[in-house]
C-alpha cells in the first residue's frame, strides 16, 4: 500500500510486526569531501546551503573524524570524492540498500545525476557484495531515496515527504524498489527539500519530527504517534534549524547528529531520547553544514 491516507495507512500499519527486517544497519558507507564546493544548482531549492565560507579542508578533516567515530560501532567503508561532483558527501540520495539488493536514484539536479554513474559504488555492491541492483536514475520522476523517504526497517514501512525532489510517481518507485508493506505519502513545507531534515526514523522505535517543515503537520504527527507512542519526538524550529532532525539510529542503542545538531538539542528532546534507550552521539561537522545538509545526509546504510 502506498496512500496519502494516514487512515488507511495506519490501519495496514498497525498489524504489521516487526519482522520485515533489521532495524539498523549492519555497515555503513560514506563519500569523501573532494573538491568540496558550492554546488549552484543544488543551492537552487536546498535553503540550508550556505552563500559562501566553504572550507574544503575542514570538511574533509570532519569526514575523517566522523567515519573514526562510526566506526567504533559498525563498518564503514569510505569512497574518494571528485570535484565534478562537489555534492557527493550526501550519498543517501543517490545509493541505498536493502537486503541483498542496491537501489540507484533518480537525482533532481544534473550535477547529482552524475554521481548516480560511479562504476565504482555500483560495482562494489554488485561485485563485492553480490547485491541485485534496482536502476531508477534512468527513469524520469525523481525519487531521492533515504532524503526523501524515512524508513522504519523492521516493519517495512515508509513515510515520503513530497518536493521538487520527489515527486508521487518517484514515491511509487521507491516504495517498490525498497520491498515496503506501506508508505505514507504526504507533502514537505514550501521550502523544505528532504524528508530526512525534518523526519528521522530510530531503530524503528523512536521518531524524530520538525512540524513546521511539513506542510499539514497535525496528520503525520497522529500517523507517528499512533505507531511510537511516547517516543515521538517534536523539535522546536530552533532544533530543527541546528539539524536535530537529520539524524540516524546505526545500532538499536544510539543515534547519531552532528555536534552542533546536539548541542542544540533541549533537556526535554534529550530525556525522551533517552527514555527510548537511545544514547545521542554527536560528531562536529560545521564545514559539511554548509552544503545544506548534515550528518545523516553523509551516510548511507548497508543492510
Amino acid at each position: 500500500m502506498i496512500t496519502r491516507d494516514p487512515q488507511a495507512f495506519l490501519a495496514l500499519a498497525q498489524t504489521l510486526r516487526p519482522d520485515a527486517g533489521p532495524a539498523t544497519a549492519r555497515g555503513a558507507f560514506l563519500v569523501s569531501p573532494d573538491g568540496f564546493a558550492r554546488a549552484a544548482e543544488s543551492a537552487r531549492d536546498n535553503v540550508y546551503m550556505a552563500q559562501d565560507g566553504f572550507d574544503a579542508a575542514a570538511a574533509l578533516a570532519e569526514h575523517r573524524a566522523l567515519h573514526q567515530a562510526l566506526s567504533a560501532q559498525l563498518p564503514v567503508v569510505t569512497f574518494a570524492g571528485d570535484a565534478a561532483t562537489p555534492d557527493a558527501l550526501f550519498p543517501n540520495n543517490v545509493f541505498a540498500t536493502a537486503p541483498g539488493r542496491v537501489i540507484v536514484g533518480r537525482m533532481r539536479h544534473p550535477v547529482r545525476q552524475r554521481e548516480a554513474q560511479r562504476a565504482d559504488i555500483r560495482g562494489f555492491f554488485t561485485g563485492v557484495l553480490g547485491y541485485a541492483e534496482h536502476d531508477l536514475s534512468i527513469q524520469p520522476h525523481a525519487c531521492e531515496l533515504t532524503g526523501s523517504l524515512a524508513i522504519d526497517r523492521a516493519r517495512g514501512i515508509g513515510f515520503c515527504g513530497l518536493s521538487e525532489r520527489c515527486n508521487l510517481e518517484g514515491a511509487a518507485l521507491m516504495h517498490a524498489a525498497f520491498g515496503l508493506r506501506a508508505t505514507f505519502v504526504f507533502d514537505l513545507a514550501p521550502g523544505e527539500y528532504h524528508t530526512n531534515v525534518v523526519l528521522a526514523l530510530l531503530a524503528s522505535r523512536a521518531a524524530l519530527v520538525c512540524p513546521d517543515g511539513l506542510a499539514a503537520p497535525q496528520p503525520v504527527l497522529d500517523v507517528l504517534q499512533a505507531l511510537y507512542g511516547p517516543h515521538v519526538i517534536v523539535l522546536s524550529p530552533a532544533e530543527k534549524r541546528a539539524f536535530a532532525g537529520n539524524a540516524i539510529s546505526l545500532t538499536p542503542d544510539a543515534v547519531w547528529m552532528s555536534g552542533g545538531a546536539a548541542a542544540g538539542l533541549s533537556q526535554g528532546s534529550h530525556a525522551a531520547l533517552a527514555a527510548a534507550g537511545l544514547t545521542v552521539h554527536g560528531v562536529p561537522l560545521p564545514a559539511t553544514e554548509a552544503a545544506g545538509g548534515s550528518l545523516r545526509c553523509c551516510v548511507g546504510e548497508i543492510f
